[in-house]
């Protein structure tokens, strides 16, 4: 379209380059992967090998694009730090977000055989995502620290619903039970009907994963985080 007559329609796109000094941060989230852990007969409340699926993916991220330092990610959810600095795609939000989303979706696919040799993927699986724009580390700490407790609370909560369910409950039993339950309560309920202790969960259910390109200092606990990020 260079120097041709139709090259004024290139200022009707729309301007979103995420400014300096903000850092970018992609989260990217499946798409009606409800449906698609049913679908596939995933292991609840946690499918091990769907996770670690999850987790390749989040590393071939790391390996294709050199700019992201940092991910953190849980259930069918990733988060992707790019180093502050980064020039990827002059920054324009909607090139990055399409760009990653369109490969982690893909490698999802390709990888889907390496992780569940003996089951057919019934239907091509898709993600969604956005562009977090971070105005300071401080920022950056508090949005990480915001989704490992969400990964604690939803683990949690889906820990006991499914044990109960699986006891004999119906959901909606389930859901009656721990409805306006707090997390002492939770643990308590696991321990005393399952024999349960939920800090003996494996770190990848209870905080999730992450994945560093340079060495990062990262506390995860459920009332305290400390992520040190070194860019």
């Amino acid at each position: 379209m260079a120097n041709s007559k139709y090259e004024y329609v290139k200022s009707f796109e729309v301007e979103d380059e995420v400014m300096l000094p903000n850092l970018i941060v992609v989260r990217i989230d499946g798409r009606h992967f409800r449906r698609f852990s049913e679908v596939h007969e995933f292991e609840k409340p946690n499918d091990e090998q769907a996770l670690n699926l999850m987790n390749s993916c989040a590393t071939a991220m790391l390996e294709e694009y050199p700019d992201i330092v940092f991910s953190y990610g849980f259930g069918d959810e990733y988060s992707f730090v790019f180093k502050k600095a980064s020039k990827f795609y002059q920054r324009r939000a909607s090139k990055i977000l399409s760009l990653t989303v369109s490969f982690f979706s893909s490698v999802y696919a390709m990888k889907w055989k390496e992780f569940f040799p003996q089951k057919e993927l019934r239907y091509q699986p898709s993600f969604h995502g956005r562009v977090i724009s971070c105005a300071s580390m401080e920022v950056l700490q508090a949005y990480l620290a915001w989704r490992q407790d969400d990964c604690h609370i939803n683990n949690q909560h889906n820990t006991c619903f499914w044990m109960l369910v699986k006891s004999g409950k119906s959901k909606r039993e389930a859901q009656d039970i721990l409805k306006g339950t707090q997390k002492e309560e939770k643990n308590e309920l696991l321990f005393q009907q399952f024999g349960i202790n939920y800090k003996k969960l494996p770190d990848m259910f209870r905080q999730g994963s992450y994945f560093c390109r340079r060495e990062v200092t990262f506390h995860p606990s459920n009332e305290t985080h400390t992520i040190n990020l070194i860019f």
